[in-house]
C-alpha cells in the first residue's frame, strides 16, 4: 500500500483535531475529485511499520480527538490489508480516540457478501466509528455539508449501526 499525505493536524475531516491519512489508489474516479492525483495505487510513499509508529506519535497530543483515513479510497481491497495492522494498534494504543472513514463504496459493498468484502473487512470495520460512504457525486455537490462534498453521501455511526444491526446515521451535526 501506498499513501499520498498524512495530515498531522486536520480540523475538515471529522470532529475535533485529528490526524489524517490519505491513502493512494482508488477505482472510483468520481468527477470533480478533490484529490484525483491519489487515484495511482504507486502514488507518494510505500506504507511501512515506520508509517505506522509515525501516525501514532502524532496522535500522542491530548488535543488530538482521533484518526481519519481517506484517499484514494481506503477501503480498495489492497488498502484493506495496510490499513488493518494501523487500525489493530491504533485500537491498542488509543481506546479512548476514535477513527472516522471515507469511502466512495456504500457500507453495503463491505459487508459480508458485498462487491470488495475481504477477509480483513470485518475486523477492519469494528475499528470504525464513523463511516461516510458513497462516491462523491457533482450534481449532488452542497458546500454547506458537514463532513462530506455531495447529499448522496450518509455519515454512519457504525458503533450504533453495530448495536441496532440496521443502519443508524450520525445525528450531531
Amino acid at each position: 500500500m501506498y499513501y499520498a499525505s498524512i495530515k498531522d493536524v486536520d480540523i475538515a475531516n471529522g470532529t475535533g483535531v485529528r490526524v489524517s491519512l490519505f491513502v493512494s489508489g482508488c477505482t472510483h474516479r468520481c468527477q470533480d475529485c478533490f484529490n484525483e492525483i491519489a487515484w495511482d495505487f504507486h502514488y507518494g510513499e510505500e506504507f511501512t511499520n515506520q508509517t505506522i509508529d509515525y501516525i501514532m506519535n502524532a496522535l500522542k497530543p491530548s488535543h488530538i480527538k482521533g484518526l481519519s483515513l481517506l484517499g484514494g479510497e481506503p477501503m480498495e481491497p489492497v488498502n484493506q490489508e495496510g490499513l488493518l495492522e494501523l487500525l489493530r494498534t491504533f485500537h491498542q494504543q488509543y481506546p479512548d480516540k476514535d477513527v472516522w472513514c471515507y469511502t466512495g463504496y456504500l457500507l453495503e459493498d463491505l459487508l459480508s457478501g458485498g462487491k470488495v468484502h475481504t477477509d480483513m473487512t470485518d475486523e477492519l470495520l469494528s475499528y470504525i466509528d464513523i463511516l461516510v460512504d458513497g462516491p462523491f457525486v457533482l450534481q449532488q455537490k452542497d458546500i454547506r455539508l458537514k463532513f462530506r462534498g455531495s447529499s448522496n453521501q450518509r455519515i454512519i455511526d457504525l458503533n450504533k449501526t453495530r448495536k441496532s444491526k440496521s443502519i443508524v446515521l450520525w445525528d450531531k451535526m
